[in-house]
């Protein structure tokens, strides 16, 4: 696969999920993973969280993340996903935070009705690298693309 049908293969994949794990670094240099419900633009993921969430926290300290997207697979020869290396930023600009809501809205309609809350904030996470995972094609196997 050339590079923009990787990078289709995995919008497309994202769009289908909801659920990522999202790796990120804590205060303290020590990785840790959250499991978050996001909407996604291409390769792009947005998500809305707590300002004094761990992860927000520690996204504030450092930018760099990664995340996965799959399923529960029992038979391994079928498994395929999603791994993204990426930055992530908290949005500020009014015209982003709308967008991410947008997004996010549309893939999860129940949040319109949640209450507003202050201390709610929206993050980007801008993809660097990409694997679409597809052991359909041998154990193990991988198409990786930059971004």
């Amino acid at each position: 696969m050339n590079d923009d049908e990787i990078k289709l293969k995995i919008s497309e994949y994202l769009k289908t999920h909801r659920k990522m794990t999202l790796a990120t670094v804590t205060l303290d240099g020590r990785p840790l993973a959250h499991t978050v419900e996001y909407a996604s633009d291409g390769a792009t993921v947005y998500f809305g969280t707590l300002r004094t969430t761990r992860k927000a926290q520690n996204i504030i300290k450092n930018c760099h993340v990664s995340y996965a997207v799959d399923e529960d697979y029992d038979d391994w020869t079928k498994i395929q996903g999603v791994q993204i290396e990426g930055r992530a930023e908290l949005l500020t600009e009014q015209k982003e935070i709308k967008n991410a809501s947008d997004l996010i809205i549309g893939k999860f309609p129940a949040v319109a009705d949640f209450p507003p809350n202050p201390d709610m904030i929206f993050v980007r996470i801008e993809p660097i690298a990409g694997f679409f995972l597809d052991y359909n094609k041998g154990f193990a196997y991988r198409d990786e693309v930059k971004f």
